[in-house]
């Protein structure tokens, strides 16, 4: 498994944490994660693909060990992550960069892909999400994110997390252990919570207009592609349908033995979204 590397890069008066894999001279790509985890979550992807691609992996802000925010309503929105990762990018010295992003960082690689920056943008595949959210997905998510749970040590945390990421599909041993060794802090009282700030959850009020963007979604002319889990909630067949008949009208791939949002961790989906990035950049 080829190794990552990490650093700290300061982005519009925040700290953001990189996890980096393969060589800067090779075509970037940019992995986003989804709305309460890191870019660790991609260590397994990453490393496959850092044989042909620059890959960024960042913790977003209020994520990881990237900073909190001072005023959640304006900078937990779409808008300002998409700032953030724009100025990422010219930090790291990217001009142009494939996206791939899970769930949030799908709807961020949108905004770029139909705003300004929509040319820094050669290749853009989205996880499992779309331009409109159903009500009763977005309240499920806020049944876990709105409040952190305490854990009494990394098992009780991995367990916990298995089971509320089960929507996630199949994936291995590993990647749980990973995922809850990357996923917690310690807390003054000594016991473990997740590593994210729950004022995330602003999003869902204070921005939700940005949470349903045909328009945005009717102007992409980028490469697109869409990944969907086959019991998915937050993208369901008819919104997959739709976004293939408008905007950068792209192929959906589904993955079967997932929800939302599937890991794309197994040695299979490595495979599949190294084809699908080839035939967009084709």
């Amino acid at each position: 498994m080829t190794e990552p590397r990490f650093r700290l890069v300061p982005v519009m008066d925040h700290e953001i944490v990189l996890t980096e894999w393969g060589d800067p001279a090779l075509p970037t790509l940019v992995m986003a994660h989804g709305l309460a985890r890191t870019g660790r979550d991609f260590d397994e992807i990453a490393s496959a693909l850092s044989d042909s691609y620059h890959v960024l992996c960042p913790d977003l802000i209020g994520r990881g060990l990237s900073s909190w925010s001072d005023n959640p309503q304006a900078e937990y929105s779409i808008e300002y992550y998409a700032g953030i990762y724009g100025d990422l990018l010219d930090h790291c010295g990217v001009d142009r960069t494939a996206w791939l992003g899970t769930s949030l960082g799908g709807l961020i690689g949108m905004h770029l892909a139909s705003g300004r920056e929509a040319d820094r943008i050669t290749a853009l595949v989205i996880n499992d999400i779309g331009p409109e959210l159903p009500d009763l997905a977005v309240e499920r998510i806020l049944t876990y994110i709105g409040a952190l749970p305490e854990f009494a040590d990394l098992a009780q945390a991995e367990s916990w997390l298995r089971e509320v990421y089960l929507p996630f599909g199949p994936a291995s041993d590993d990647f749980w252990w990973r995922m809850a060794r990357t996923s917690v802090r310690r807390r003054a009282n000594g016991r473990l919570a997740l590593h994210y700030d729950p004022r995330i959850a602003v999003q869902f009020s204070a921005s939700r207009g940005e949470l349903t963007s045909w328009d945005r979604w009717d102007r992409i002319v980028v490469p697109t592609h869409v990944l969907r889990g086959a019991n998915s909630d937050l993208l369901s067949a008819a919104v997959a349908e739709r976004m293939g008949q408008a905007g950068p009208e792209p192929q959906t791939t589904v993955i079967d033995d997932c929800g939302h949002a599937p890991t794309l961790s197994r040695p299979g989906d490595s495979a599949m979204v190294r084809e699908i990035l080839g035939g967009l950049s084709g």
